[in-house]
């Protein structure tokens, strides 16, 4: 098998990827739904961040709870009963669509009520691929899933712009609804006894505050989460974004719409499976990428046509993609398993929390001032918040060094987590280390300290 796909030699994940695939294109379908839905009823920009910020909010105020459910309960159970939630509300919402009865508020409100579902959703999906396919193939799964979600996202937005002209945006969403249903037969279908399920947590005071105080002492994972958080809030905007270029900006209709998520995907695509082959990670490829991210996504908001806006936008995807998956790979190997599932809700929160903060200000920023300030704007913050991110964290985490003469000359480079993980890096020799060894030596996954209970 190809070393791209060779996760898919476990059965647990390859019938997971199967359903995910399904689901994944239902999604952006309805994601083009949902956001045409939207224009269509109030014809504001502002809507529609607001609409986007309210999906996500909730990612804000309940992801650390969901890490906290994920650690303690079964999470094939979990993922079951969120599948379930999130398909009852894109089924109601497609039957109002459908029967002409609905109106903004109750996009509003389901955006709302859908985000509840993706925040416990989210944490429990993530902790749950190293229980499918173990920390030797887990980089290579999440760079897998990664493509999965970006295939879907080359089939469903083009496939929703055409079905929203031929049926309506009720039909699609409801679609949506039904697509849930593979990835709750993938579940059922799994052998329990191929998991790598570690216990779980067992339940005590301040674990959440547990979660929390773990992060603060790894500067190396809090650097990679301000980053994510500065790209997620201002600059992984695509779905409004690109819809407000589309209509606004190039006076075009959903076909066009939905056209420009799909040639975005391919850039996203080829970024996952090219992360799908990367044996490892390293801070400073996440940190590179985010950068190269906010570049180009200012670039694609000075694109003067439709054509040469849409050549861009691979890239945009590309360097997104290579972020994320990045990103995602170093949180997940440089954290204990029972800490597995709030650590990476934490992570979710930032990722996906941010938008509720940073999505209504970028549509009003492109309501006032034009589609293309939203882009320039977007990317110029995440540009600024990685910058600030490397220059603090990687002051808080500076490299100790002591010299030593017996039994042999060597330099002791101990970073902060020294105190706190009991492991360093030794070289040998007189040479001082490059701010490349001090990125690998700070994102080398580590033996973490038990979490004290408050």
């Amino acid at each position: 098998m190809s070393p791209t796909f060779r996760a898919l030699k476990v059965r647990n994940y390859r019938l997971y990827a199967t359903g995910a695939i399904i689901s994944n294109v239902g999604t952006w379908m309805q994601r083009v739904a949902q956001d045409w839905l939207v224009l269509e009823l109030t014809h504001s920009g502002t809507a529609l961040g607001i609409v986007t910020g309210l999906q996500f909010l909730p990612a804000l105020l309940v992801s650390p709870y969901a890490g906290l459910i994920a650690d303690r309960f079964p999470k094939r159970r979990v993922l079951t009963i969120t599948q379930i939630a999130m398909g009852a509300v894109a089924l109601f919402l497609g039957a109002l669509t459908v029967f002409g009865l609905v109106e903004a508020w109750h996009v509003f409100a389901l955006a709302f009520v859908f985000g509840i579902g993706t925040a416990f959703d989210a944490p429990t999906r993530q902790a749950f691929v190293v229980e499918m396919v173990g920390k030797d193939e887990l980089s290579n799964a999440v760079g897998l899933n990664s493509a999965s979600f970006n295939a879907a996202r080359l089939i469903g937005p083009g496939l929703a712009g055409l079905l929203i002209h031929w049926i309506g945006t009720g039909p699609v969403i409801i679609i949506n609804g039904l697509s849930y249903a593979a990835v709750i037969l993938s579940l059922h279908l799994m052998r329990s006894s191929e998991l790598h399920t570690p216990k779980v947590a067992a339940r005590d005071k301040g674990m959440i505050r547990d979660g929390m105080r773990y992060l603060w002492r790894r500067p190396d994972l809090m650097m990679v989460l301000v980053t994510v958080f500065f790209a997620g809030c201002f600059g992984l905007n695509f779905q409004m974004t690109s819809a407000l270029m589309a209509v606004s900006e190039f006076h075009k209709g959903a076909g066009e719409y939905g056209i420009l998520g799909s040639i975005l995907a391919i850039g996203s695509l080829a970024g996952a499976l090219m992360a799908a082959r990367r044996v490892r990670t390293r801070g400073r490829l996440v940190m590179g990428a985010a950068l190269a991210f906010g570049v180009m996504v200012i670039v694609s908001g000075l694109m003067p046509t439709y054509l040469t806006f849409a050549l861009v936008l691979p890239l945009v995807g590309f360097t997104a993609l290579t972020m994320l998956t990045a990103a995602n790979a170093t949180m997940q190997l440089g954290i204990e398993p029972t800490m597995r599932g709030r650590v990476m809700a934490l992570y979710m929160t930032v990722l996906m929390g941010g938008t509720p903060i940073g999505s209504p200000f970028i549509g009003w920023v492109g309501q006032e001032f034009g589609a293309r300030w939203s882009l320039v704007v977007g990317g110029s913050l995440t540009l600024l918040g990685t910058i600030a991110s490397v220059l603090y964290f990687s002051r808080r985490r500076g490299l100790a060094i002591r010299p030593h003469l017996l039994p042999r000359p060597r330099l002791d480079i101990l970073s902060p987590t020294t105190d706190l993980l009991g492991e360093k890096s030794t070289l040998t020799g007189s040479s001082t280390p490059t701010a490349a060894d001090s990125t690998a030596v700070a994102a080398t996954p580590t033996e973490p300290v038990k979490p004290r209970v408050a």
